[in-house]
């Protein structure tokens, strides 16, 4: 019986450690949505994966080059909301949008992307003008 109730509490902070781990996973706290930045670079690396995909731009500031992180949604998402794989490639020029780290860190959380050609593409669902593709439509492209 104490093995039995001992056994049942190891699972029990296992599963609780889970959920915790899950919830700070998908927390957008360590981003400031109050005050959007704004940064046009080159695109020097896509990470297209989940859980979430990176986009890495030098920007140029005051002579020097500073490197960005741009963080956004996972594939799926993304490509519900008319992103594909080829969307962004290394050596594009975007524009981004989105909330900066709180830290100071040159890294956002995307809102939006522009790119050089004026296509809006935007990085999560309820963004204002965003498209949720139906699967149709996902499937054509």
């Amino acid at each position: 019986m104490v093995i039995g109730r001992a056994w049942g509490l190891v699972v029990t902070g296992f599963v609780l450690a889970g959920v915790v781990s899950v919830a700070a996973h998908h927390s957008v706290l360590p981003f400031d949505g109050t005050t959007p930045t704004t940064v046009t670079g080159k695109v020097t690396r896509v990470l297209w994966r989940n859980p979430h995909t990176y986009l890495s731009l030098d920007v140029e500031r005051d002579g020097r080059v500073e490197r960005w992180t741009i963080e956004s949604e996972a594939v799926v998402v993304l490509e519900r909301l008319g992103w594909t794989k080829g969307s962004i490639a290394t050596g594009d020029t975007i524009t981004s949008t989105g909330a900066r780290a709180r830290d100071g860190r040159l890294m956002m959380r995307c809102v939006v992307v522009l790119l050089a050609d004026g296509t809006r593409l935007t990085c999560f669902p309820g963004t204002p003008g965003a498209h949720a593709r139906s699967r149709e439509e996902h499937d054509a492209t």
